[in-house]
């Protein structure tokens, strides 16, 4: 409690006995000794799968909590528990509360820009972006609807940023807020290494914002997610990108087929398109040993 007071936040430590745990009683108990926020301004901490269950099924936000004398809890349907409580970073309080609250993650910035989590609400910001043709000329475009595109973007937040905890993210510009383009890591069907993928927007190239982007991002996934090895997929008559990607430090090792039209012109929740429509490009790969 201390530390998080450090970190300017409220906490409480609350022991409802057993036979009174129902969740009415719980919830009454929370609204009434903290009627100045509303449920989901609180993230709760419990060592009780009992108890998280009801909170859960309240609609509050729960984080598990495991110690020496709790071993055979399970918290079911929690996305996240927590041991040795005493280690825990304030920024996995924090995250953990994103997560639920469903406010995207700040992943880092470099000197120009914010690189975070995308939102359904950057789709639009994306149509901008990939409407010069020049963007898709080396790589896939978007859904050629927008609807579909949103549907892949909301179905993307939930199982690859919940699951993977990285995944690509959205490039914003510090100086106004806008958004210039997309980079990350992904995991591509097929392939063991983690890849790094990256675009920026045509208004916004010759301006080193790549380079500083992918250089900062490349460190991220070193010292906080603790890759030894990335890889990139360019296609060959890309030679701006493969330059850029030789002074990031990545070496050509050998020419790959990959698929390009995974889930085909339309987003059917997932579904990809048949093996006989499956469309291949040639791509150089490229590694990096980090």
């Amino acid at each position: 409690m201390d530390y998080l007071k450090m970190n300017g936040v409220h906490s409480r430590i609350v022991y409802p006995e057993p036979w009174i745990v129902t969740k009415e009683k719980l919830l009454l108990e929370i609204v009434e000794n903290n009627s100045e926020h509303s449920l989901n301004d609180i993230l709760f901490l419990t060592d009780s799968s009992e108890i998280s269950e009801i909170l859960l099924l309240g609609g509050a936000y729960v984080v598990g909590v495991l110690h020496d004398k709790n071993a055979d809890e399970n918290f079911p349907g929690l996305q996240y528990v927590f041991t040795d409580i005493e280690e825990v970073g304030f920024d996995s309080y924090e995250k953990a509360y994103q997560r639920y609250a469903h406010i995207p993650w700040t992943i880092l910035e470099t000197d120009r820009c914010i690189i975070r989590e995308t939102t359904v609400d950057d789709v639009d910001e994306f149509y901008k972006i990939y409407a010069d043709p020049e963007m898709t000329r080396y790589m896939e475009g978007l859904f050629k609807n927008p609807e579909d595109e949103k549907k892949y973007q909301a179905d993307y937040i939930e199982k690859v940023y919940g699951l993977l905890g990285f995944g690509t993210w959205t490039v914003v510009r510090k100086e106004d807020g806008r958004v210039i383009g997309r980079a990350g890591f992904s995991v591509r069907n097929g392939f063991d290494d983690i890849e790094l993928g990256f675009l920026i927007g045509t208004e916004y190239q010759r301006q080193g914002f790549a380079y500083e982007v992918c250089k900062a991002i490349i460190e991220y996934g070193r010292k906080i997610l603790q890759f030894e090895r990335i890889i990139t997929f360019v296609k060959a008559e890309n030679l701006v990108s493969i330059h850029l990607c030789e002074k990031l430090g990545f070496v050509k090792t050998d020419e790959v087929d990959i698929e390009e039209n995974i889930y085909g012109d339309e987003y059917h929740d997932g579904v990809k398109v048949p093996r006989s429509e499956a469309q291949f490009g040639k791509y150089i790969r490229m590694v990096l040993a980090i």
